[in-house]
């Protein structure tokens, strides 16, 4: 008797250890048809990790482990996908090149190690009105501030504050190529006000940043924002999205400040119809850099 409930209690703490922690399986599914033109050359294809997808096709795992004291830990390993043959689609040199990285956090904030998405690229997702797709006008013109991924970053997120948070990273010199790099952000999200501030630096070069601020009206949201690419390439964008039940159309422009050769006005209009929570179609032209481009696709997320 005693055997079967000593057995009965280790069986209940492995059962509740075991609901302290979480791993879950997730992804993306995105294939589209499509026309885009860079350097002077044309292609016409089916596409899954394409500028004109409305995102990269990817699948990945993450997991988070109650340690008790209000303290978690978790990770996430996330690899690129190609719908066309079924073969991986890598953004970087290894096979979870979309992520790679594993946290700690609590009421203090969040530190995490590993290969992940820049602050930078959060400060402008805060405010971009497509959610930072592929055909992104803002993203295409000006590159996310230099990038939407780091390798070997280590960084710090404060905890929010009433929709205020800021995130820190930095990655030392010997995992960069000789040139240590800081990247940042601070985010103010809190009903329909959306603003953020971008900037980063690595050494040898000049800041980059960007800062942008979204008002959502209900079924009508307008944003703007002004960026700089390490004094390469600047300007600013204006534009509003427009919702009508599960269809919404987007209009976005960049306009440059500077540029290198010349200064272009670019465009994005892009519509949407949702099918369910998970699955949409879209269509898509992107004007960028005198070039014209244009997608139409359905995506589904898991």
């Amino acid at each position: 008797m005693k055997k079967s409930l000593i057995a009965l209690a280790v069986l209940g703490f492995a059962g509740a250890a075991m609901a302290q922690s979480s791993v879950t399986l997730y992804g993306v599914a995105d294939a589209g048809l499509g026309k885009t033109k860079s350097a002077g050359e044309s292609r016409v294809n089916m596409h899954s990790a394409n500028t004109m997808n409305n995102g990269n096709s990817r699948l990945g795992v993450r997991g988070v482990e109650d340690l008790g004291g209000g303290l978690k830990a978790g990770f996430n390993f996330e690899t690129g996908l190609s719908l066309e043959d079924g073969s991986t689609a890598a953004s970087g040199p290894g096979f979870w090149s979309r992520n790679a990285n594993m946290w700690v956090g609590g009421n203090w904030g969040t530190f995490k190690m590993g290969r992940t998405l820049n602050p930078s690229f959060y400060g402008v997702a805060a405010w971009e009105l497509t959610g930072t797709a592929n055909y992104s006008v803002v993203g295409n013109t000006y590159g996310y501030v230099g990038g939407a991924r780091n390798s070997s970053q280590f960084s710090y997120k404060t905890p929010d504050m009433g929709g205020l948070s800021a995130e820190l990273g930095y990655i030392f010199k010997d995992d960069n190529a000789g040139a240590a790099k800081w990247d940042l952000n601070v985010v103010y999200a809190n009903g329909p006000i959306a603003a953020g501030l971008s900037a980063n630096k690595a050494k040898g070069q000049k800041v980059g940043y960007a800062i942008g601020g979204k008002y959502n009206f209900g079924n009508f949201a307008v944003a703007a924002s002004y960026s700089d690419n390490h004094k390469l390439r600047r300007g600013f964008s204006i534009g509003g999205t427009a919702t009508f039940g599960a269809a919404s159309v987007t209009l976005d422009l960049t306009r440059d400040t500077k540029h290198p050769v010349k200064k272009y006005t670019n465009g994005l209009l892009e519509g949407k119809y949702a099918l369910s929570k998970r699955t949409f179609l879209y269509a898509a032209y992107l004007r960028l850099d005198g070039n014209n481009n244009y997608g139409l696709g359905i995506r589904h997320n898991f």
